[in-house]
């Protein structure tokens, strides 16, 4: 007879990764990263802390784990969402209003992404080849003649992919420090001076 499922704690390991990342993503969003435990995430996600060691070490390989699902996650919906330059702005701007449902998590991805300026910091080489991706990606996106016709003559893919990732960085980084502060709009008006100088209306 051939060799049974794998049962135990350790069954199923991509599904049981998956839950433990969404119950580190809930309680880094709760408790802060500093207060977040490895036992808390582990109970919420119904396993024993052992068990979650099996999977993660510590809780910095669980937060880099939860920032790239979330990239993932929102790569998938864009894709799905945006497949003109109409559809950016009213993307960009639920997806900033999804960031801002969770600050904490805001917060960690900015304090990271400044700590993995440094060369020899673990993070380093994901947040160079996950920004080199996006900026490919968003001016992939733009190579099609209509798409490339919308975008302001004086500004290439490559600027406009440039421009965008910085200023949706800086926005974010501006609402964590005051959050109080618009920054749907000022996202939105970007969007349109990227692409509607000689096509507004259309």
């Amino acid at each position: 007879m051939g060799q049974a499922g794998a049962r135990g704690p350790y069954a199923r390991t991509p599904a049981r990764k998956a839950e433990i990342v969404r119950a580190a993503r809930d309680s880094f969003a709760e408790n802060g990263y500093a207060k977040a435990s490895l036992r808390d995430i582990a109970e919420r996600a119904g396993i024993t802390h052992a068990g979650l060691l099996h999977h993660f070490r510590n809780k910095d390989e669980l937060l880099a784990e939860v920032l790239t699902q979330r990239d993932a996650d929102e790569w998938q919906q864009g894709v799905a969402q945006v497949d003109s330059p109409d559809q950016l702005a009213p993307y960009l701007g639920e997806l900033i209003r999804h960031h801002q449902k969770a600050p904490e998590l805001m917060r960690l991805w900015i304090e990271l992404a400044a700590a993995a300026s440094r060369s020899d910091h673990p993070g380093h080489a994901y947040f160079v080849e996950r920004y080199e991706r996006g900026r490919a990606q968003f001016a992939e996106g733009l190579q099609d003649d209509t798409d490339r016709g919308r975008l302001r003559g004086d500004i290439s893919p490559e600027s406009a992919a440039l421009l965008f990732h910085a200023v949706l960085g800086g926005l974010q980084l501006q609402w964590v420090l005051d959050q109080d502060l618009d920054i749907v709009g000022p996202a939105t008006d970007f969007v349109h001076l990227l692409f509607d100088r000689d096509h507004a209306g259309e």
